[in-house]
């Protein structure tokens, strides 16, 4: 059938990417056309494939699936992008939508719904899961700075003060005052603290 709905599943959950194939292909007009488990392979499978929806796992190795959309929508023509998640913090629904990513919603929808979402999905129209977006909107938006951000990025994994200048091309004692006024901003007591509560609330 040439009318079937084309899709990418990006998971690095096998038991939950094969579950999701196994009850999707008993839809008729959806047909699973690549599986991937990072965010890399993701890419890889959808250009090779080029699929019309792209269904991406929010947190995978290598990339996550926000990083993944962005760069669909600007290589893949006509591809549409969904976003299954476990963790739907505020700030990733907004990072979501910046990207043009359609579809948010929890990894608890059921099998049926999901079908229909990816049709709404491929259809143009976009999908929030309404308690996600409840949650987005209460949260506010980020209070940090794009150079506070980034800084506190580097800063999760631990790295010294010396290595996130070098990373961000700035001295460290600017450094130091991009984290002091984040420390401020998140009322943390050191970097990884502030870190921390940035990526709790999906803003790195």
């Amino acid at each position: 059938m040439t009318d079937r709905i084309r899709v990418l599943l990006a998971d690095d959950e096998h038991l939950i990417r094969g579950a999701l194939a196994s009850l999707l292909a008993l839809n008729d007009d959806i047909t699973v056309v690549a599986e991937a488990a990072t965010g890399p392979e993701a890419l890889s499978m959808a250009r090779a494939h080029r699929p019309d929806v792209a269904v991406l796992d929010l947190q995978m190795p290598g990339h996550d699936g926000i990083e993944v959309a962005q760069t669909l929508h600007s290589e893949i023509e006509g591809c549409r992008t969904m976003i299954l998640t476990s963790f739907g913090r505020p700030g990733h629904l907004k990072r979501a939508l910046a990207a043009g990513v359609r579809g948010f919603l929890p990894k608890t929808v059921s099998a049926h719904d999901l079908a229909d979402i990816i049709r709404t999905v491929h259809s143009g129209r976009r999908y929030i899961a309404s308690e996600l977006a409840a949650d987005a909107i209460s949260a506010g938006d980020s209070p940090l700075t794009p150079r506070e951000t980034d800084v506190l990025s580097l800063a999760v994994d631990g790295a010294p003060i010396a290595e996130i200048a070098q990373r961000v091309g700035l001295s460290a004692g600017t450094v130091r005052n991009h984290i002091s006024s984040a420390l401020s901003k998140l009322g943390a007591d050191n970097r990884h603290a502030a870190a921390r509560i940035a990526k709790q609330h999906g803003w790195i």
